[in-house]
């Protein structure tokens, strides 16, 4: 009854803790071991696969070999290829022991984090990860590119086209295009992921700290708040770490213990505003002492002006990440149950079980959790590609027009951006070549694979896997970049 379903053994894998928390009495936390060594081994799986059931309903996901077992029996078929979904022919969800799965989202300006996972008593086992990659630069470059042609038109010797943004009003809750893209994406995987897992609980991770609250004070102190400055009360480590890109700004250093440093010492009239602080290792710290950055660079004058440029700039990620948390956290709790949580306790939680940072990783990290025992070896990256465009004319720099896309999209079965497989026997391209396909009129077309582009390949040696739906799929080992 429970056949696609991972079971319900206990592993011997978990995790510790550091900084004196404690974990609590649960049956997860009873098993954490003072050995790293141990907690590490076996934590890596395969990701698992999605299961549905004869009529289409949603089914426990299974590891990989499972799968392989049904498709060999011919019990069941392959319903998509990527992400990897099979469809039992023999069961349907009456029949079947379906306990459910969460998903946590780690939601990002450039990148979103997405994790299922089963949780059993404070317990995660890690089963899929996604990491999508958003295109809202794109989107944003596309805007300026429109206004500028319109632009044109009301000065050049054409037809006279009034203007109309005067006439037009903002609703409420409304978004720019390039940040209405990461909300629509990401919802629009959540309700691919619910329908190919039982989904019962979204966890989301808000901002780790607000940059209207960091960089604006209070109208009016109080007592000892004339003492505290308007960074009390606030994560301003994380806003530094994510500002210098958890980078030494004096050296350049990575993956070692950072410290957060004046650029002017308070010693020499500095203040603890967030435009005066940057992060130092250790010894870059200990070397300025209360020098002025002036003074400690003055035999590097490059990075000097690089410092003090990028101390005032505005973080653009993170002011895009604040103004679309709350219509992403809407989107989702008027569909599933949401739990909200924050980014200090996703890295907490990712640090006392020796994770390294992945979006992915934050994801699975996100809520409360005793331990993490499983999580998945591999990572798939989806990247926002779109769905081609209206347009049938490239242009060259000049905006003159070189040559004419054809009206007809569909070639001999297939369009761009489909996902194909072509196997050929003979020649210089002899091989198998998978990835996303480029068409042509003339039936050769172009596909480009993990490791290149491969041109000129006949129609006749392609075969479809899955059609294109907006997306450029590519899967890569989980790693990520040490604490800091």
């Amino acid at each position: 009854m429970d056949e696609t379903g991972a079971g319900r053994h206990n592993t011997a894998a978990g995790t510790g803790h550091v900084r004196g928390e404690t974990l609590g009495s649960s049956p997860a936390a009873e098993r954490v071991t003072s050995d790293r060594s141990v907690r590490e081994k076996g934590r890596e799986a395969h990701p698992y696969v999605f299961v549905l059931d004869k009529h289409g309903a949603p089914l426990q996901p299974c590891s990989s070999a499972r799968a392989r077992k049904l498709l060999r029996a011919g019990r069941a078929v392959v319903h998509r290829h990527t992400p990897f979904v099979i469809r039992l022919k023999d069961r349907t969800v009456a029949e079947s022991v379906v306990d459910g799965v969460e998903i946590g989202i780690d939601p990002g300006s450039r990148h979103t984090g997405i994790a299922v996972f089963t949780a059993v008593k404070g317990e995660r086992r890690g089963r899929f990860a996604l990491q999508l990659d958003h295109r809202g630069a794109t989107v944003h470059k596309n805007m300026l590119r429109r206004a500028a042609f319109r632009r044109r038109r009301r000065v050049a010797n054409l037809r006279y086209r009034a203007p109309r943004f005067n006439n037009r009003a903002v609703t409420p809750g409304w978004l720019p295009p390039s940040l209405r893209h990461r909300v629509d994406t990401s919802l629009a995987w959540m309700e691919r992921l619910t329908s190919w897992a039982p989904v019962r609980t979204v966890h989301m991770e808000r901002a780790v700290f607000d940059t209207h609250a960091l960089t604006q004070g209070k109208e009016s102190l109080d007592g000892i708040e004339y003492q505290q400055g308007t960074l009390v009360g606030y994560e301003a480590r994380e806003y530094l770490l994510t500002k210098w890109r958890h980078a030494c700004a004096y050296c350049g250093a990575t993956g070692v213990p950072l410290n957060i440093d004046h650029i002017r010492p308070r010693s020499r009239g500095g203040t603890d505003r967030i435009s005066n602080l940057t992060l130092a290792c250790i010894p870059c710290n200990q070397a300025k002492g209360n020098a002025p950055v002036e003074e400690f660079l003055a035999h590097s004058p490059q990075r000097l002006a690089k410092i003090l440029a990028e101390a005032k700039a505005p973080l653009t990620d993170a002011a895009a990440v604040n103004s679309t948390r709350w219509a992403l956290w809407r989107g989702l709790d008027a569909r599933w149950r949401t739990h909200v949580s924050s980014g200090g306790r996703t890295k907490w939680n990712r640090i006392r079980n020796f994770l390294p940072k992945t979006h992915a990783l934050d994801a699975l990290a996100v809520g409360t959790v005793d331990a993490i025992t499983r999580h998945p070896l591999q990572v798939l990256t989806a990247g926002c590609t779109g769905r081609g465009t209206y347009t049938r004319t490239r242009t060259d720099k000049h905006g003159f027009p070189r040559l004419r896309l054809p009206r007809k999209k569909t070639v001999h079965g297939f369009q761009t951006g489909d996902f194909v497989r072509a196997v050929v026997p003979t020649g210089k391209k002899a091989g198998t070549h998978t990835g996303r396909v480029a068409v042509r009129t003339k039936g050769s077309f172009n596909i480009t694979t993990r490791h290149g582009t491969v041109q000129s390949i006949h129609h006749r040696h392609v075969r479809l896997l899955q059609r294109a739906d907006g997306y450029t799929y590519t899967t890569e080992k989980e790693t990520g970049r040490p604490q800091t």
